[in-house]
């Protein structure tokens, strides 16, 4: 069943229901099924057809409202194309309404690309710059019966074809001020680049392949796809490779994209592409982060939220040649309610898991109390003196962070490019204190490594 808010809801009857789709539409009988472990669900499964077996993905939806294209049949449409098009993605056999559910080929290969050879690790950049190239070249008619797949006309709709889509979502679910999202929300729209017309079909979340017997075998992933300025793809990838090597430097791949789409790197336009991927990603989440719905993975979405924040602050910064401030040490400090907690992960240690899927809700919880435990301990003098800036700043005093951030949004909304550097210096201030507060721990220890892509 569905709920009424229009979440698809996974629940026993649900499955079987996607068990008995997946067999009629196959022919056959699932004789494995295995969920995936992760923020979305998913599934492997082994179906028996005529004495052959034939391995299956099924992609679920999102659940939660973080979800920018809502419908999932439209990522089954767009893989659709992909695949009659040639382009290395699965083949899709059959889409379910309800629960929404893509029943596709399973991909053989990894990600983890540490065991390849450096010649290897070049092999599988080379094909898969190929088939980025290949994908930028298609012929962006051929997605005319994709639902939202609007054709952005002009340099301006083409370098904002991401926030003019990720801006219904972000107002209708923003729960609280945000003066960082709004100076950049003002700032990229005054700064597109104004050369870039041509409009491409892009996979906007890019970076997303996996590889097995040192080959390329598929991309995957095309929720977020739409047609846009073809840098964005390598803007992404850049920023996927920080976490997720790709294998060989993001400088040899991108030779190889030139070498392929005939077309050189424009490295000012991947670097606005990063600032503004990393502005869609931390709106798109901002509302479940300051109040997140039931079973919503919130541990994750504050992973990156921190990220993707730290993301923002440093393409900024290399834009606009202002640099970050520089922070002074936490001091070191117990929390009051630092017994509690022990406590609670104590006790939390001494339940037993009855799945994989519950052991990963376990390792959340753990998460989210050593974030609170960081909370509980550096909170409030970083919430103090976020307010005394503010005030500072504002000529104004406040007694509440909410009020001094409202009042911060509003400054920003009206502030001219005069107020940059002063605005970027500030909200450097406030988001560093963030870091340095929540990085030390395993939600924030990503931030923390989060680095420009080298060559961009």
């Amino acid at each position: 069943m569905t709920e009424a808010t229009g979440v698809p809801e996974y629940d026993d009857a649900a499955v079987q229901r996607i068990r008995d789709f997946v067999e009629a539409t196959m022919g056959g009988t699932i004789v494995r099924m295995e969920q995936q472990v992760r923020w979305r669900p998913a599934w492997f499964a082994d179906v028996e057809v005529g004495g052959k077996l034939v391995e299956l993905h099924l992609r679920g939806d999102r659940t939660g409202d973080v979800a920018i294209f809502p419908d999932l049949k439209r990522e089954a449409d767009i893989i659709r194309v992909l695949h009659a098009q040639g382009i290395p993605v699965p083949e899709v056999y059959g889409y379910l309404a309800e629960p929404p559910c893509i029943v596709m080929e399973s991909i053989k290969g990894t990600r983890d690309l540490s065991g390849l050879a450096p010649e290897e690790q070049s092999m599988v950049g080379r094909e898969y710059m190929t088939a980025v190239a290949a994908m930028h070249a298609l012929p962006v008619s051929a997605f005319a019966d994709v639902a939202d797949m609007h054709v952005p006309q002009g340099a301006e709709e083409v370098a904002l074809v991401g926030l003019n889509t990720y801006m219904p979502q972000y107002l209708r679910t923003k729960k609280r001020p945000e003066p960082l999202l709004e100076f950049v929300i003002q700032w990229i729209r005054r700064n597109v680049p104004k050369h870039r017309t041509r409009a491409a079909f892009i996979q906007f979340d890019s970076g997303q392949f996996l590889v097995h017997d040192q080959r390329m075998t598929q991309l995957y992933d095309f929720e977020f796809s739409m047609i846009g300025d073809p840098m964005v793809d390598l803007a992404t990838m850049g920023m996927r490779n920080t976490i997720e090597p790709m294998g060989a430097p993001l400088a040899e791949l991108y030779g190889y994209y030139a070498e392929a789409s005939g077309e050189p790197v424009d490295h000012d336009a991947v670097l606005f592409h990063v600032l503004q991927f990393s502005l869609l990603g931390t709106m798109q989440f901002t509302g479940t982060v300051a109040d997140p719905r039931p079973a919503d993975p919130h541990s994750v979405y504050l992973q990156f939220d921190l990220a993707l924040r730290r993301s923002i602050l440093l393409a900024l910064s290399k834009l606009t040649g202002v640099a970050l401030p520089e922070l002074p040490p936490l001091v070191e400090r117990t929390g009051d309610n630092a017994t509690l907690i022990r406590k609670l992960t104590d006790t939390l240690s001494g339940l037993a898991p009855k799945d994989a899927v519950a052991e990963g809700q376990k390792g959340q919880a753990a998460e989210l109390i050593e974030w609170v435990g960081r909370a509980d301990a550096y909170g409030a003098a970083m919430v103090a003196q976020n307010i005394a800036e503010v005030s500072s700043f504002l000529g104004q005093d406040f007694a509440r962070w909410p009020d001094a951030e409202a009042a911060l949004e509003a400054f920003v909304l009206a502030a001219g490019p005069d107020q940059d550097a002063a605005l970027l210096t500030l909200l450097g201030a406030i988001e560093g204190r963030r870091l340095q507060v929540f990085g030390p721990t395993s939600i924030g220890e990503a931030a923390l490594h989060v680095r420009l892509p080298q060559g961009v």
